[in-house]
């Protein structure tokens, strides 16, 4: 009997110590993990700080009243980018509202009408082809078929091109957000006599509305930053352009123009254009956020 108490003594004696061993090997990698996690969130966040600093000490020390009032100027001259301003609103404007219906309604059909046909698994695959593909990739298409074939630069090839990113997002994000709504929404619709398109329109769509308001926003954000398609398709305008068959100005390509040039009053417009950009796709960040948080 004392035998067998010693043995389950010194079996129990040992599977503590394997126990304590173990947990004790979990502690320290669970530590190594956590402090290589946040050694790595520390240097994203640094370098964002950085970034966002420069942005802030360059960029606000740009602003004046003649930025917004005057065309781009010539070499060591004075001079705003009014011009880019204008063209990237009417662009992103344009693209926005010629994009966003047809993400939307693509949405709906892979959500409500076919969601395990063989057009919705063909259109999805090429949508996540379109969401991973670099934007010049776009841009080098829209030049093909529109640019070199009508042989002119013009804001109609820009705003094909960006509209043909802000698709992708929007039919991800509208298919994602009806996914959610519950079945028991639809099935009680239905159960009224409700017809199908209807149910889309008042009941599902209006359930997904904040999730939809938000991808469209963040897909504006998106192109608001974009120059590679823009280089391709309005290339750029030192003057105030309205007509859309013609090159027009943005504040990516002025930025990218300017950026490299070696005119400190044009580097100083850069900078200025830099921090329009950064205030306005943080805004729109701000109020996709908000309307998830209202919804």
């Amino acid at each position: 009997m004392n035998t067998t108490t010693s043995t389950q003594l010194i079996a129990a004696q040992e599977l503590a110590r394997v126990r304590a061993a173990r947990y004790g090997t979990r502690k320290r990698v669970n530590q190594i993990a956590l402090t290589l996690s946040l050694a790595a969130m520390a240097f994203g966040v640094f370098w964002l700080i950085w970034i966002l600093w420069e942005t802030l000490r360059l960029g606000i020390g740009g602003l004046s009243l003649t930025l917004f009032t005057e065309m781009t100027p010539p070499p060591n001259e004075p001079g705003g980018i009014a011009n880019a301003i204008f063209g990237s609103l009417v662009m992103v404007a344009l693209a926005t509202f010629v994009g966003t219906p047809i993400g939307i309604m693509a949405g709906v059909y892979l959500a409500e009408y076919d969601p395990r046909g063989w057009l919705a698994s063909t259109t999805r695959f090429v949508n996540d082809i379109l969401l991973s593909a670099p934007s010049i990739v776009i841009g080098l298409f829209v030049y093909a078929i529109v640019v070199a074939y009508f042989k002119s630069f013009s804001a109609y090839a820009g705003i094909l091109a960006l509209a043909l990113i802000v698709i992708p997002v929007v039919i991800r994000t509208t298919e994602n957000m009806l996914t959610l709504v519950p079945s028991a929404l639809r099935e009680a619709a239905y159960a009224l006599g409700t017809p199908k398109w209807k149910v889309i329109t008042l009941v599902t769509l209006r359930a997904a509305r904040a999730g939809v308001i938000t991808g469209v926003l963040l897909a504006v954000a998106r192109i608001a930053g974009e120059t590679a398609p823009l280089l391709f398709t309005a290339l750029n305008n030192q003057f105030w352009n309205g007509d859309l068959s013609k090159p027009m100005a943005s504040l990516p390509v002025t930025i990218f123009k300017f950026a490299m040039s070696p005119y400190e009053n044009w580097q100083h417009l850069a900078w200025a254009g830099v921090f329009l950009i950064t205030l306005a796709v943080l805004g729109l960040n701000i109020l996709a956020r908000f309307v998830t948080r209202q919804k």
